[in-house]
């Protein structure tokens, strides 16, 4: 249920209104679950050891069967960590507008963009579809409302990032089990098999994160359009085509010793396939793993084939309360969340067990979204300057133009979040 607790003035927006979308009920399933569309892939970019975007595949990766009994801890001290920074949208918006440019110039059988609800990363929207099921970590995303379209941006502090970048050792050689995993999984080139410079079986080469290969995809949930951009992992060799079809989602996990392990694992893969799934990826291949960091075995996962996994037992996660709580997220943004210049943000905060709340951000809080860019809210003013005049009512935005516009240095592409 949306509860409006203040209220706001028919003729502009109250800065102080704020909105509540109660927690959903997990006892039961919809009896009509909003349908999610198959995503289409518009386009890919890779990114460079240089973390310079591209508009090509280079960084593109093809899936091969890593060794038994992989060493996931080698390369640790080799390993090139790009620092956390926020996953801002510049280059989602990037590839958007490189889209819209190929239809206006005829190189698609498609004459003009769909109207677009929801332009986001896809790791915003796997914490978005997951929450229902979520029982510690809360979040939070900066929202903006320009013409049709939202734009969700994750709102992370200087507190947060700073964490993120200086994890505890020990969590901080987990995480890098995944890309050693990622690294055993993949090679460059068909027809090679890992880096002919190390003495090390299947090693495809050190790991840099800040070299990408990125997705953007068209899907629907519900009545929603949305556009998601996110990293993939590798392809099945000789079958990538321009499509999600081949795409593969590699995952590590503990072996499983007993009952308890079980349990951890089948939460774990409600997220897996959420990612997955939204993004298009048909197979995912997790890496079993001692404590100590030895591949056990692998085991692949059709992703649409996951929910049979856990349903029907105690306390399974149930994929259809993900997608209607998704869309009744989507929809109550849409019935809340207004502006009469496109440039307001909102804060949206996710609290587990209670539900969301939605507010407009006061100057103060614009001043930290902008973060001294040059930036309307969260977007790079480029962006803004190009879509503006498409928004379709222009009277409804006369005073975009005339408004105070922040002031700053131009802001780089910045990186994909990670899932």
């Amino acid at each position: 249920m949306v509860q409006k607790q203040k209220a706001d003035n028919a003729e502009s927006v109250d800065r102080s209104s704020h909105f509540n979308l109660s927690y959903p009920s997990l006892s039961h399933a919809t009896s009509k679950p909003p349908p999610f569309q198959q995503p289409t892939q518009l386009l890919t970019f890779s990114y460079t050891s240089d973390h310079v975007l591209e508009f090509n595949d280079s960084a593109l990766r093809y899936f091969v069967d890593p060794p038994h009994g992989a060493d996931l801890g080698y390369g640790y001290d080799r390993w090139i960590k790009r620092p956390e920074e926020r996953g801002r949208l510049d280059p989602l918006l990037m590839a958007w507008s490189r889209f819209k440019k190929s239809l206006s110039e005829g190189h698609s059988s498609q004459s003009k963009p769909p109207d677009i609800s929801v332009m986001s990363w896809r790791g915003i929207m796997t914490k978005i579809l997951i929450a229902p099921y979520e029982e510690r970590d809360g979040w939070e995303l900066n929202v903006m409302r320009v013409g049709k379209t939202f734009y969700f941006e994750e709102h992370l502090t200087d507190v947060k990032l700073e964490q993120n970048n200086n994890m505890e050792p020990r969590h901080r050689l987990q995480s890098y089990y995944g890309y050693a995993f990622e690294s055993y999984c993949t090679t460059s080139a068909l027809g090679h098999r890992g880096d002919t410079a190390s003495d090390v079986r299947g090693w495809g080469g050190d790991v840099d994160t800040n070299v990408q290969w990125c997705s953007v995809v068209k899907t629907k949930l519900g009545d929603h359009r949305i556009v998601i951009g996110g990293e993939v992992d590798c392809v099945r060799a000789g079958l990538y085509s321009g499509t999600t079809g081949s795409f593969v989602e590699l995952k590590t996990s503990l072996s499983i010793r007993g009952l308890s392990d079980q349990i951890r694992f089948e939460k774990k893969l409600l997220k897996f396939y959420i990612q997955s799934f939204l993004l298009g990826v048909p197979e995912i291949v997790v890496g079993f793993r001692k404590p100590s960091g030895q591949l056990t075995t692998t085991q692949s996962f059709q992703t649409v084939q996951i929910p049979r996994c856990v349903r029907g037992k105690p306390g399974a996660w149930d994929p259809l309360i993900c997608l209607d709580w998704g869309d009744r997220f989507l929809s109550f943004l849409h019935d809340t969340v207004q502006t009469n210049t496109g440039k307001d943000v909102w804060r949206v905060t996710f609290t587990p067990k209670v539900g969301v709340t939605a507010t407009m951000l006061d100057g103060a809080g614009m001043e930290e979204v902008v973060g001294g860019d040059d930036r309307i809210g969260f977007l790079p003013r480029w962006y803004w300057d190009e879509v503006v005049p498409t928004v379709g009512d222009e009277a409804g935005f006369k005073s975009i133009r005339q408004g105070k516009q922040f002031q700053g240095h131009a802001y780089g592409t910045g990186g994909v979040p990670s899932g």
